[in-house]
């Protein structure tokens, strides 16, 4: 979501299949992409068949990895098209110039608002909020009011309560950082101040999202005691979906008022250097049309870029979408991603 989404890869893993009805394909399109991307096998079936071509994906550990090998191999591209920058690596996949644009069909289904790289070198398919997530039987039993915001975190009255990521070896703990440094300011006073009174608060920072949500977090493990989780706008559909019960309400809720969300946006280019232009042109088309983007939500547990598709039930119950995200250009994320991460590490984790 992105940049890895370790919550959405977890639940969507054992359910990918690679173009099974194209074995007599004339052709192969190669997909990079990170371990976390997800499709029902119907719905490339459909692509396949329409084009008489097999699509092959080549999966990476992360979106970070995925780009960094793209970047690397530019010359001799290993793949025809990579799906998964995010807008925390925008800038510096652009600059790579390593894409193609493509002034697909689709962008009038697409929500302008994702649609962050004007040329169309790179293009939207999906977006999710990083969020805080609480444990709302918890705060019902303890009759504690819920977290409203990042500030909720540092009041005396939730000591002990919040668990996060690092965000040096986790995305929604990058994104969360990122989070505060837009909420906060770039300073001293500002971001760092706010993480040290965290500190002073008793936060317990986890290396990941696994050992957040499924070790920490009061509703992900028996064994957890913390209430408040850094995870997705669409953790709680998540939840519910893969539980006993589909029709039950969610145990957890998201936080995503007062400027406490950072969104994740994933984009999807045509490699320099492929010898399929036009066949990687319409699968980018595909991929930005309804059959694509129906299946995203109940696959990868984000939301869909395409304005005109509808969401599931259990995503319309269960989530709320940032509707004032914080606010952070990619370019700002680029040129100082790496100084965020390095003194936080140094004047929180290290003091």
């Amino acid at each position: 979501m992105k940049f890895t989404r370790p919550f959405l890869a977890i639940f969507t893993a054992a359910i990918f299949c690679l173009g099974s009805t194209a074995s007599f394909a004339t052709e192969t399109l190669t997909v990079m992409t990170h371990d976390s991307f997800s499709v029902s096998a119907n719905v490339m079936a459909q692509f396949e068949k329409a084009n008489n071509v097999k699509v092959r994906f080549l999966k990476s550990a992360d979106a970070g990895a995925t780009l960094v090998q793209a970047i690397l191999s530019k010359e001799n591209p290993l793949a025809d098209v990579l799906y998964g920058v995010d807008n925390t690596s925008l800038s510096r996949a652009l600059e790579a110039d390593i894409f193609l644009p493509w002034e697909s069909p689709m962008l009038s289904q697409i929500m302008p608002i994702l649609d962050l790289d004007k040329k169309h070198r790179l293009l939207p398919v999906d977006y999710g909020d990083v969020c805080l997530n609480y444990d709302k039987k918890w705060f019902l039993e303890h009759k504690i009011a819920p977290p409203t915001g990042l500030d909720s975190l540092i009041d005396p009255a939730y000591r002990s309560l919040t668990v996060v990521e690092n965000p040096a070896t986790s995305s929604p703990g990058l994104a969360f950082l990122l989070t505060t440094v837009a909420h906060c300011g770039d300073s001293k006073e500002g971001y760092l101040d706010y993480w040290k009174k965290l500190k002073a608060n008793d936060l317990y920072i986890a290396d990941g999202w696994s050992d957040a949500y499924y070790g920490q977090f009061t509703a992900g493990s028996e064994k957890g005691d913390r209430p408040i989780v850094v995870s997705y706008a669409s953790s709680p559909a998540a939840a519910v979906w893969f539980s006993s019960d589909k029709t039950a309400a969610a145990r957890t809720a998201a936080v995503t008022e007062n400027k406490s969300a950072f969104r994740q946006i994933e984009f999807i280019g045509i490699l320099k250097g492929t010898k399929k232009v036009a066949l990687a042109q319409k699968f980018v088309d595909f991929i930005l049309s309804p059959p694509f983007q129906e299946d995203i939500p109940l696959q990868m547990f984000v939301f869909p870029a395409n304005k005109t598709v509808k969401l599931p039930e259990v995503f319309v119950k269960n989530t709320t979408v940032a509707k004032a995200p914080v606010e952070i250009s990619a370019k700002e994320i680029d040129e100082n991603r790496a100084r965020w991460v390095e003194t936080w590490t140094n004047e929180v984790l290290r003091h």
